[in-house]
């Protein structure tokens, strides 16, 4: 029984094992930043260069980060940040594409 009195002491915000993870915690709020970036700049025509790039980078950096998480709340936000970086994408890509077309 004594393994269900353990303590949860975090050390980062979205590490549950108590240990730290600098490079997942840093990939994962650039995807959430890019992925917000995409997703509102996408409701706008105009803006289909911003879009597409920052989704498409969203995407790549979202990616990355899932093959090297640790934890499941690193993979939870990640898709939350690459579901956003995606719709800004396909959306900036449907405006006009990647580069003005």
């Amino acid at each position: 029984m004594a393994q269900a009195m353990r303590r949860q002491s975090s050390i980062s915000l979205f590490a549950t094992d108590g240990k730290p993870h600098p490079l997942q915690d840093a990939l994962l709020a650039v995807t959430l930043v890019l992925g917000a970036v995409a997703f509102v700049t996408a409701f706008f025509d105009n803006l289909h260069l911003l879009s597409s790039w920052t989704g498409l980078i969203g995407i790549l950096t979202g990616a990355y980060g899932q093959f090297i998480s640790v934890t499941t709340r690193e993979r939870f936000a990640l898709i939350i940040g690459l579901g956003a970086s995606a719709i800004g994408f396909y959306l900036g890509m449907a405006h006009g594409g990647l580069f003005g077309g």
